[in-house]
């Protein structure tokens, strides 16, 4: 991971030259694993097709060929087989009994060395303390989350003093403009409840 430590090394007063072999890694053309390919997963595989990435998901159910084409996205129906192949892991699931703490040790284990895991679903779909193990030991290379359990962490938290983790605090909806269009959604659903009309972002539909 580079960005926190480069932004520190830009503007630290006892910078007097950057290294040359400070390297990061290469999104275009590496691999990324989607779990949970809803609508935002679908967004995300939108964008990763950009970069020239070879993308795989896991869902509960397949999407529509087309769909899968759209994006060039590939299916594993075992979220092992998307582990053990992935360069970068993204989490974007609903926290549920079923996902709670889906990526545990030995999940964590089926990666790359050179994997870096990203979470922007719930904190608890991981088992943080598996997680803090895998990067202490470097099982995987590094980890990226937007979201905690709980928010925010424990100051004393051992995931507050690695090297090989971004956190941010639950900010992927963080736009002047992402807050107007869910309050703008937010208020079309409750208008067309109350008229009897059909509600365009049922959650559970009938």
């Amino acid at each position: 991971l580079c960005l926190p430590p480069g932004c520190q090394i830009a503007v630290s007063p006892d910078t007097k030259h950057f290294a040359v072999d400070w390297l990061g890694v290469e999104v275009s053309r590496a691999t990324l694993g989607i779990v949970g390919m809803g609508s935002i997963g679908y967004r995300v595989a939108q964008r990763a097709k950009a970069f020239s990435m070879r993308i795989l998901y896991h869902n509960r159910n397949r999407r529509r060929r087309e769909e899968e084409e759209a994006v060039g996205a590939h299916y594993c129906e075992r979220l092992e087989e998307l582990l053990q192949q992935s360069d970068f892991v993204m989490l974007v699931v609903n926290l549920s009994p079923q996902t709670h703490q889906l990526i545990g040790r030995r999940e964590l284990g089926l990666m790359k060395p050179t994997a870096t895991l990203i979470n922007i679903s719930r904190g608890a779909v991981i088992d943080q303390d598996a997680l803090v193990e895998a990067l202490q030991k470097q099982v995987i290379r590094a980890a990226a989350l937007d979201v905690t359990s709980p928010e925010p962490l424990p100051r004393d938290h051992p995931l507050l003093r690695l090297q090989n983790v971004i956190i941010t605090p639950h900010a992927g909806t963080a736009t002047a403009q992402a807050l107007l269009s869910m309050a703008a959604e937010a208020s079309a659903n409750i208008l067309a409840a109350l008229s009897g009309q059909h509600i365009p972002s049922q959650v559970f539909p009938k």
